[in-house]
């Protein structure tokens, strides 16, 4: 049985301008992870993931590499109740 989830998930070192965002987004719609990313004002980067545990999980491990630019330093992840409110995943501006 598939157990779906959230996280509210929280990027931080050098993620902006190396497309962390766009590759978020290709690799959350190819585990099938609903949700959204966003650049903060203060140089992090802000997702919501949302669907089956064990997708949000290795999108989770993905943030901690990113895309082959991006120096990621640390990753935040406050799991949250699924709330299903997503039916894909976009770049919020």
């Amino acid at each position: 049985m598939t157990r779906l989830v959230r996280a509210h998930i929280i990027v931080s070192g050098l993620v902006q301008g190396v497309f962390y965002r766009a590759t978020m987004q290709e690799v959350a719609r190819s585990l099938g992870v609903t949700g959204w990313v966003r650049n903060l004002p203060d140089g992090r980067v802000e997702a919501v993931a949302e669907g089956d545990e064990e997708a949000v999980k290795k999108l989770i491990e993905w943030a901690w590499r990113g895309p082959p630019l991006a120096r990621v330093e640390n990753v935040e992840v406050k799991w949250e109740d699924y709330r299903g409110e997503f039916r894909d995943f976009y770049i919020r501006w």
